[in-house]
């Protein structure tokens, strides 16, 4: 995995993000309630506090957790809520070394169905059924792996220029469509709360 991703805006977090399979599940796991370039700029501010250039799932299972939570809470924060995202990131680590000896890239690597793949991403700790069809497209747009079906699994993340999640931003033009759909979607929520309806 060595591809050029567009999700932190920042040079050097995209270029981690592109080659290593640990720091984009991690930075999709941070992307909830905070800004989507905040979220995945988080695993190489991760990296950096730990003093290496790239994220070891060994490492970070095995560190104590208290200090870890201080590296995330050390300004500027990697999230808004610290102490609950360090706890998942170590718990996501963990699995990876129980299930894939600490190989992010396994989890999809010779994955044959797209089934298949979104239930080895709905089993990793902190990602949901939408945070896994997110992750699942993001796989098979931007990072080459694509089994049988990964669109249809993917659910309507999949559909070709959706822009509907981070699996369709490839640079600013795009980023602004994602956001424009998801006000849409807030808007259309609110909308429908407000006159007692559910979406």
């Amino acid at each position: 995995m060595n591809v050029t991703l567009h999700l932190a805006q920042q040079p050097e977090a995209d270029e981690l993000l592109g080659r290593s399979p640990l720091a984009a599940l991690v930075g999709m796991l941070l992307d909830q309630q905070i800004p989507m370039e905040w979220a995945f700029s988080g695993p190489y501010a991760i990296a950096q506090r730990l003093g290496t250039d790239d994220l070891d799932a060994h490492e970070i299972a095995t560190y104590d957790p208290e200090a870890f939570a201080a590296l995330l809470a050390t300004r500027p924060a990697v999230h808004r809520y610290p102490g609950s995202m360090a706890k998942r990131i170590q718990q996501l680590c963990q699995y990876l070394v129980e299930h894939y000896t600490g190989n992010a890239a396994a989890v999809w690597e010779g994955v044959e169905t797209g089934d298949e793949l979104l239930r080895r991403l709905k089993d990793l700790p902190g990602f949901g059924p939408q945070k896994a069809q997110i992750f699942l497209a993001l796989l098979g747009k931007q990072l080459g792996a694509r089994p049988q079906g990964w669109r249809e699994a993917a659910g309507p993340y999949g559909e070709p220029k959706s822009f509907r999640s981070v699996a369709d931003i490839t640079g600013p033009e795009s980023l602004a469509k994602v956001r424009a759909h998801k006000q849409e979607m807030k808007a259309a929520a609110k909308a429908a709360k407000s006159s007692g309806k559910s979406v």
